[in-house]
């Protein structure tokens, strides 16, 4: 088909309330990485004095952040590195420990677990999941984009090397006593996850990496001895999950990977000082180049195409002042660029959800045009 290119530079106000521009208001929270002088027994007990060194993330909070009540069970996790691999310690308060799923690539979430997401580029494309539950069952899979961008996931995929310990305090499946919680300790192959990078290469200190961690819990009942979902008696159907993560996502799903958490890596070994973080000065045109994103697939629900300019897209809220966006249409697909704060750079954001920095256009890198 003939291509149909627009390109049109154009100096615009824009914002809303709602939407991606949330992240405005609510930056993803952030963890500062160090490094372990030690080997790490990986046996779900975090005892090592390399633990100890490091804090504690902040406490989960629901998907939906403040908009919902906070989580009646505290979450929390911690991170190191070395050469080999990223840990991942968790601490979940549990009265009642409940799993039964024994089958590796079972559909964890589907009963109580601990979820961990790591995009490593943080283009939103090409990122990783694993779901373990208290019985140290795992389920691992790489999505080639988000679901609703007709992401796939690949199942057989697999963290080759990927260590899981579990500790329960209390008794697993026994509704006869109450139990306090139980611990995860995870040891993540860089050789697996450097995949995810441009470089195909294990993060030095500096990079940064967007990360997010969910609990799935759900109500139980006690029904013969055994513990069963709760039935909502209004819809005959279980009570739908609660989902409490460490950075808010503001909408019940995971896979919305822009809003994922930072994970700094430092060279500084665990315990010998600290680092601040290191804020993007991207951040912003990033967040309101999604924004314009969203705008675009609602103007193409509506239209059965995409627009071609602002002023087809009708911005006319006020809030990002000499922001200059570069339009490239067809009337199924787009690219959005603006100029990053490094000279030469650009972002780019493309219809199938995909953000990325650059210094020109790069048709390797781009959709297929009509």
């Amino acid at each position: 088909m003939r291509k149909s290119l627009l390109p049109l530079i154009l100096l615009f106000w824009a914002v809303a309330a709602s939407g991606q521009t949330i992240l405005l208001q609510h930056p993803p929270r952030h963890y500062i990485c160090y490094r372990t002088t030690t080997d790490i027994n990986i046996d779900g007990v975090p005892d090592e004095a390399d633990w100890a060194a490091v804090p504690w993330t902040d406490f989960f909070t629901d998907i939906e952040g403040d908009r919902q009540p906070a989580p009646h069970f505290k979450t929390r996790t911690k991170m190191m590195w070395d050469d080999n691999y990223l840990y991942i310690a968790a601490e979940l308060e549990e009265p009642h420990i409940w799993a039964t799923y024994t089958e590796r690539e079972s559909v964890i979430f589907h009963e109580n677990d601990f979820e961990v997401f790591i995009d490593p580029d943080g283009d939103t494309h090409n990122y990783f999941e694993l779901e373990v539950n208290a019985l140290g069952t795992e389920w691992d899979l790489l999505l080639t984009k988000p679901y609703r961008f007709k992401g796939i996931p690949f199942n057989s995929w697999d963290i080759a090397g990927l260590k899981t310990g579990i500790h329960l305090d209390g008794t697993l499946n026994n509704p006869a006593d109450k139990d306090n919680g139980w611990t995860v300790e995870l040891a993540l192959p860089w050789k697996i996850l450097k995949d995810g990078t441009p470089n195909e290469s294990r993060p030095a200190g500096g990079d940064q990496w967007r990360i997010n961690f969910s609990r799935v819990q759900w109500r139980l009942d006690v029904v013969d001895g055994k513990y069963v979902k709760t039935i909502n008696p209004e819809t005959g159907n279980p009570y739908p999950e609660y989902n409490w993560v460490w950075s808010p996502q503001w909408a019940i799903n995971m896979h919305k990977p822009e809003y994922w958490g930072y994970l700094q890596f430092s060279d500084k070994k665990a315990g010998s000082g600290t680092d601040g973080f290191m804020a993007d000065p991207d951040t912003k045109i990033r967040i309101l180049l999604r924004e314009l994103f969203d705008r675009q697939h609602q103007f193409a629900r509506k239209n059965k195409r995409f627009a071609a300019s602002m002023e087809e897209l009708n911005i006319n809220d006020p809030i990002f002042k000499d922001f200059f966006v570069t339009f490239e249409t067809t009337p199924k697909q787009f690219i959005l660029s603006a100029k990053s704060a490094t000279p030469g750079y650009y972002w780019f954001i493309a219809s199938d959800s995909r953000i990325w920095k650059a210094t020109e256009y790069n048709p390797a890198e781009r959709l297929p045009w009509e």
